[in-house]
């Protein structure tokens, strides 16, 4: 080592030591670095810079110190300033990290977010990601670890690597993400999915399309009741909108819920909000199947018979031959065959079938001319595509009636622009097979009679595991589709939307419960918090005592070193209490989010007073 002079190593100069991490999967490397108090975080990143010397950006690259819990942004303090000293450990690390979030829809993706700012900008970054409208609505929950829910753990507790969907490699980082208000997408009013255009950068969007129903024992295994009291712990899990991911523990690749978590939905409009509404239905959806959110039995029906319009569209996937006139492919020849909404894309084998598609054949508008013969079992489709310069022939081969009435039925649909969702797709079905009947003259051998009950729908899945235990499967599918003449014509964005509506008209919709203890009291009670009031509610006998409404809410304030919220209503009614169940900046935060969101306007364009929703919701410490 050279010497260092006594003049250099003057009595206010010391060594830093700082971690430096690499991309994932590189080493961390340490540094010790020769200080003084007055230097800025700026000067001190660059000294460290030039003395890691590797060659890369390190543009979003920040120093983090791990004792205070905090980040040091302002790069203009002094290590003084800031208080550093020589036995800080400061980590040079970057701002934004993979984060695995669980959609409402239950699918989990990998999107690399703002780990620096503040979660309120995390989840604008996410939502943008997302092409979803008005991220704050949405939240970052915690999900719950304890023994109770173990068993919904079980499940997927380590899911497979390939069942996350990878953001980042679809979209860029979120920030960058799919969605720019320049770029609207448009979609198609009937079936809710993008048009043809916007496809093309929506691509098969795995956020618009609803998960096909779990099996019935799958859902009795995700099944748990709640007491108000697992409500209010599940509730205690909503991240601060007001700190950052890094300040709230959360580390990289960590596994988040992302949410509806204030149940006032503003301005939800198909046109722009495909993905938004279809995980809304979906929140929606999970929260009647696990009874999260109590209804009837009736109530439970209409909802299963929304759900058979929206859910149970049957993927049609198959061998099939393929020959295209057009092109050099003379013969038939087998291709694996997927039927999605009202596209169908072939692949070289069914193995293929997880990568890109040899061709997508969009259907809508085409026209469907049957090439049959039944006598030399010939049961041929030949669809007819529109084009700029025309139509586009295509020649499909089936195998057999049955095989050929699905697939027909659901070409023709999909012309008309409808998917097999429709309560027509069976009706279509049984009416191609029984034509087929009359024209040949003895049912072939081994197909005697068309194989509709393997269409027949699964009634268990669309209702909670207490109705599977109540009905046979026969009577609950009777009463599912005596609920569904009334709904059969709506088209799969409308049954959505018809959905959350129903949803929201349920007494208990958008309550969320917390454990309290109001001043003076000796016991625990529960509160209800909701977009409009305050719901004080008996422990024991579970019915409310008295609401209070934010409409005649004057003041209100946290007094942080007792942890107790005061509120002031009209004529001078204060209520105080503590929180049981979760930390009182959780309680506090959803009381000032929702005065925030009431003063939202239809004229008001996207922005959002940023500011207003921190003073409302932040609660200086």
């Amino acid at each position: 080592k050279a010497m260092v002079t006594a003049a250099e190593y003057g009595h206010n100069s010391w060594d830093l030591l700082v971690q430096v991490d690499q991309r994932e999967g590189d080493e961390t490397m340490k540094f010790k670095i020769r200080v003084k108090g007055d230097l800025h975080i700026g000067g001190l990143m660059l000294k460290l810079v030039e003395k890691i010397k590797a060659p890369q950006d390190w543009s979003d690259h920040a120093l983090w110190w791990e004792q205070k819990n905090s980040w040091l942004l302002k790069t203009h303090w002094t290590l003084d300033k800031y208080g550093v000293q020589a036995d800080a450990a400061l980590r040079f690390t970057p701002q934004h990290k993979a984060l695995c979030l669980v959609l409402p829809n239950m699918k989990t993706i990998r999107l690399t977010v703002t780990f620096s700012a503040v979660v309120f900008k995390a989840v604008v970054e996410i939502c943008r990601a997302l092409n979803i409208r008005r991220s704050e609505e949405l939240s970052l929950l915690k999900p719950m670890d304890d023994s109770k829910k173990k068993k919904k753990k079980d499940k997927g507790k380590e899911e497979a690597e390939d069942d996350i969907i990878d953001m980042d490699n679809i979209s860029g980082p979120a920030g960058t993400g799919l969605y720019s208000k320049t770029m609207t997408a448009t979609y198609d009013p009937e079936s809710g999915t993008p048009a043809s255009a916007t496809s093309l950068w929506f691509g098969e969007n795995p956020l618009t399309a609803s998960q096909p129903n779990v099996p019935p024992d799958e859902l009795a295994k995700m099944f748990q009741p709640l007491s108000m009291e697992d409500k209010a712990a599940i509730n205690a899990g909503w991240l601060d909108s007001s700190s950052s991911l890094m300040e709230q523990g959360i580390q990289e690749n960590d596994r988040l819920l992302l949410r509806f978590k204030y149940h006032c939905f503003f301005d939800l409009n198909p046109k722009y909000d495909a993905v938004r509404i279809t995980q809304l239905y979906e929140q929606a959806r999970w929260s009647i199947l696990l009874e999260e959110i109590e209804c009837t039995e009736e109530e439970m029906l209409m909802f299963a018979s929304l759900q058979e319009d929206i859910t149970d569209i049957p993927k049609l996937e198959d061998t099939l031959k393929l020959y295209r006139p057009k092109r050099l492919l003379r013969t038939f020849k087998d291709y694996w065959f997927v039927f999605r909404d009202t596209s169908i894309s072939y692949y070289k084998n069914k193995e293929s079938a997880n990568g890109e598609p040899i061709e997508q054949l969009h259907l809508r508008g085409c026209e469907v001319v049957p090439d049959v013969n039944v006598t030399e079992k010939k049961f041929g489709i030949k669809l007819l595509l529109p084009v700029a310069d025309g139509m586009n022939e295509v020649y499909i081969r089936c195998e057999n009636e049955t095989q050929y009435a699905k697939w027909k039925a659901a070409c023709i649909l999909a012309s008309k622009g409808k998917t097999m969702a429709y309560s027509s797709y069976r009706t279509e079905v049984k009416n191609i097979q029984s034509f087929l009947q009359m024209k040949s003259l003895a049912p072939p051998p081994g197909q005697a009679s068309p194989d509709v009950d393997s269409m027949e729908m699964n009634a268990e899945c669309f209702v909670s595991p207490r109705y599977t235990k109540k009905y046979k499967a026969k009577q609950l599918t009777t009463r599912i589709l005596e609920a569904h003449q009334n709904i059969s014509q709506l088209s799969l964005m409308d049954a959505k939307m018809r959905f959350i509506q129903a949803w929201q008209s349920l007494p208990e919709f958008g309550i969320t419960y917390y454990i309290v203890r109001f001043r003076g009291c000796k016991k625990d009670e529960i509160l209800g918090v909701s977009n409009n009031r305050l719901i004080r509610i008996d422990m024991s006998t579970r019915l409310p005592l008295t609401t209070w409404r934010f409409a005649n809410m004057k003041q209100w304030n946290v007094n942080w070193e007792i942890r107790q919220v005061a509120i002031e209503f009209d004529q001078n009614v204060w209520v105080a209490f503590t929180c049981q169940s979760c930390d009182c900046r959780v309680v506090h935060e959803y009381i000032g989010g929702y005065i925030f969101l009431s003063t939202r306007a239809k004229d008001q364009n996207e922005t959002l007073d940023e500011e207003l929703f921190r003073k409302l919701t932040g609660g200086q410490e």
